[in-house]
């Protein structure tokens, strides 16, 4: 509260809207994410820089990186059988989920100074 405070004072602003604005940043809207992912991002609030640099580094697999791009090729060759439809949905699927981890991961470092792995 006291930093909200010296931030408020600082700000020449009241506190309540210093609070407001932080709680914004740190705890966004999330009305356009999808329902089975919100309580994962607002967990991540409370992650360690460590953990939080982890998901924001993590690469999708190479071997569902090699399926996703040969099943996007073929896609453009020829229609895709049932099978192949539903690989191809839930690699793009994984893929919008781990997007959405790593942003909101840079994002919270972001907030926090950006702090490097080390800290």
């Amino acid at each position: 509260m006291q930093q909200a405070q010296q931030a408020a004072a600082a700000l020449q602003r009241p506190v309540e809207e210093v609070l407001r604005d932080l709680l914004t940043a740190v705890l966004p809207a999330m009305h356009d994410v999808p329902n089975d992912m919100r309580a994962e991002l607002m967990c991540m609030t409370w992650l360690d820089s460590q953990e939080l640099w982890r998901m924001a580094r993590e690469p999708m697999s190479t071997a569902a990186q090699a399926q996703l791009q040969q099943l996007t090729h073929r896609q453009g060759q020829r229609p895709l059988t049932p099978d192949e439809q539903v690989q191809l949905d839930a690699l793009r699927q994984e893929y919008g989920r781990m997007t959405l981890l790593k942003a909101r991961a840079y994002a919270l470092l972001s907030l926090r100074g950006g702090e490097s792995l080390l800290s």
